[in-house]
């Protein structure tokens, strides 16, 4: 079987899709499926490199005008082509004599483009990019959605399509726990620890809630000397004056995007993973978490509920004070921070394997090839 996989362009910013059609070319590679990855290369868009303002519409010539040439002649001698990020759906629709497989992660910018999440608003191209991207749905052989949440979501936004599965995702690459040597190592050079910390994995945008983050960390170290990590995209300045009026700013450090090895470090010597999202398709820090062993405490939003179950500490998004007790119980609770460690480990190993995730999206392959 001869697999083609469809990947991001690369100055969208969306290092987490790149990470995963990484995943995916490399395990398939180990399953000795021949697998070959194209993505939009930057042309016109190198001309200023951003994924927003004129950078982004540059970068649109490259992905909808100069692309789609590229990906037709790479299909042509293929079994199946799978667009490894919904955002790039459209393609579907220059694929319609080919077996194609999307991979759905959410659906909460169609959602944004007609109003039902506010923390994710569109604008008018928004609206009409995201109706692209729904007609590419649609007309995709099958669309593999990450989660029952975001299966339902699909199902109920795209009128009842009949081409919908779900493949639960696994890990995006082999975390696991490390001995304190290796991550020291690690960590060199890229931040001064100051033991023990609080990690966030994310963004600024609306849907994460990193202003209630800043609050719950806020009563969590009142009277300790807990810290405060964020790594991912650096605070915004609204952000850092919050912290400030928190008097937590002394206490916060960042690492700006950092590479996976550093990020599995910082899992591993994070006392608590904090995740208070409002909104998720899935959400993979909470299990890359606890797949190096560090708890969780996150809102208790249906996708997470989904992911995690009773295996991490999950609160109203209202609960604010009964996150940052968690937080602090887990901080300083020995017995309480080791058994839940224990707990988080068992939910990685139990349902978000790699091989299972992977077994599954070849079994839709060979489904969808065979249709052809």
């Amino acid at each position: 079987m001869k697999v083609l996989l469809v990947g991001n362009y690369e100055f969208d910013g969306s290092t987490s899709m790149m990470v995963w059609a990484e995943a995916l070319h490399r395990e398939l590679l180990q399953r000795g499926i021949e697998v070959q990855v194209v993505s939009p290369r930057p042309v016109i868009g190198r001309m200023k490199q951003s994924a927003s303002g004129f950078g982004k519409w540059l970068g649109y010539i490259d992905r909808f005008v100069i692309f789609p040439h590229e990906l037709h002649a790479a299909a042509a001698n293929v079994d199946v082509v799978h667009i490894c990020d919904h955002g790039s759906a459209m393609y579907a629709l220059k694929l319609r004599n080919k077996p194609t497989i999307v991979t759905c992660h959410d659906m909460l910018a169609v959602r944004g483009a007609m109003g039902e999440v506010p923390d994710c608003p569109a604008s008018a191209f928004g609206r009409l990019l995201q109706r692209w991207i729904c007609r590419g749905l649609r007309s995709a052989t099958r669309v593999a959605c990450v989660s029952q949440y975001t299966f339902h979501d699909a199902q109920r936004l795209l009128s009842g399509a009949m081409n919908l599965c779900v493949v639960l995702n696994g890990l995006n690459y082999p975390f696991r726990p490390l001995d304190r040597t290796e991550s020291d190592r690690r960590l060199s050079g890229v931040i001064e620890i100051k033991e023990p910390f609080v990690l966030h994995v994310g963004s600024n945008l609306a849907r994460k809630n990193r202003e209630g983050l800043l609050r719950i960390f806020a009563k969590a170290a009142e009277g300790t000397d807990l810290r405060l990590v964020f790594a991912g995209v650096a605070l915004s300045e609204e952000l850092l004056s919050l912290a400030r009026e928190l008097n937590v700013h002394e206490r916060v450090l960042q690492v700006s995007k950092p590479e996976v090895r550093v990020l599995e470090a910082l899992y591993n010597r994070a006392r608590v993973l904090l995740f208070p999202s409002r909104w998720e398709g899935f959400g993979w820090p909470p299990i890359e978490a606890q797949a190096c062993g560090c708890p969780v405490v996150a809102s208790d939003i249906p996708p997470l509920v989904e992911v995690l179950g009773e295996s991490a500490m999950l609160r109203p998004l209202d609960d604010e004070g009964g996150m940052a007790e968690q937080v602090r119980r887990l901080a300083f609770d020995e017995q309480y921070h080791e058994r839940a460690r224990r707990n988080g480990l068992e939910n990685v190993r139990l349902r978000f394997e790699t091989s299972r995730m992977m077994g599954e999206y070849v079994e839709v392959y060979r489904e969808i090839a065979c249709q052809s």
